[in-house]
């Protein structure tokens, strides 16, 4: 694919930086924009800054699977759209809680039918009769209900504010990269550097027993219009 003059001159910024600590990788990060000459139009929405970490893992083995959810010390910059599948007092625990959509085989019904206007979706275990039929739409968008990533729970009320707060959920991909959202370039730099620290720290937790050599072999950091930044992990 092409690259525009925009990412090209962002990319000599980039070249040839050595791997960065954290604060300086943010600093850098968010000095690349207003590098833009005035020449080239500046992007004009709040981009979005994400971690991607290799991890030396095997996800084709189901041991070494990582995967989990964290709710940032700054949040990520964005209120989440939270769906909820509950009655009686679960459902009613949920609408207090914040929750923007609460309801049982209604909600169901609308997803079948390719609805899928939400950001998070967490079920109680009574409801999974429910949502299990819902595996092949939600599943491939990442939003199926599971006790793994905490989805399926009877502390409704704890999990709405979490995802209201910001929790993220992330997964390693074929490649053992786990891809994840530390918030908005907006963020100063203090919250920004805090945030990454803090799904570092949490990443480290989740080492499998069963993997081999050196867990985590890098990582780049990056904004939704920028090349990416080496950080040191």
């Amino acid at each position: 694919m092409p690259q525009s003059k925009r990412f090209k001159h962002l990319l000599k910024q980039v070249e040839g930086l050595d791997t960065q600590a954290i604060p300086a990788a943010v600093s850098k990060l968010k000095g690349l924009e207003p590098s833009l000459p005035a020449t080239i139009k500046k992007c004009k929405f709040d981009q979005t800054v994400e971690l991607a970490v290799r991890l030396g893992v095997d996800t084709k083995q189901a041991d070494q699977m990582v995967r989990g959810s964290i709710v940032l010390p700054h949040g990520i910059g964005k209120n989440k759209i939270v769906l909820v599948f509950a009655q009686g007092e679960n459902a009613e625990a949920a609408k207090k809680a914040g929750a923007d959509f609460v309801g049982g085989a209604d909600l169901a019904a609308k997803i079948k039918e390719g609805w899928t206007e939400f950001d998070a979706a967490i079920a109680t275990p009574d409801m999974m009769g429910v949502v299990g039929p819902l595996g092949r739409v939600l599943g491939p968008r990442g939003l199926m209900p599971s006790p793994r990533a905490g989805t399926v729970t009877t502390d409704v009320s704890t999990t709405v504010r979490e995802y209201k707060a910001g929790k993220v959920e992330f997964r390693a991909d074929a490649g053992g990269i786990v891809h994840c959202v530390v918030g908005k370039l907006s963020f100063d730099e203090t919250k920004l550097a805090e945030n990454i620290e803090a799904m570092l720290k949490h990443l480290r937790t989740l080492k499998p027993a069963s993997s081999k050599g050196v867990y985590m072999r890098g990582a780049s950091l990056s904004a939704t219009m920028s090349p990416g930044i080496d950080v040191a992990v």
